[in-house]
């Protein structure tokens, strides 16, 4: 996945109960926008993500 930062980061609930996490990603870390990436999630929660197959990039300005 190609990322920049600015770009919105969804990691999908796993199971039923868990919702969706939403966030901003600040940093791209990896090489070309490969992760890890580091995020701040809408609750204002920050952390280091490496998303899985579970994840998908948002644009920004899409």
């Amino acid at each position: 996945m190609n990322a920049v930062q600015g770009d919105r980061i969804v990691i999908r609930g796993r199971t039923v109960e868990s919702q969706d996490r939403h966030g901003e990603i600040l940093e791209v870390k990896g090489a070309n926008g490969d992760p890890p990436y580091l995020v701040r999630f809408d609750d204002g929660h920050e952390s280091v993500v490496f998303p899985g197959g579970d994840f998908v990039v948002e644009k920004a300005g899409s």
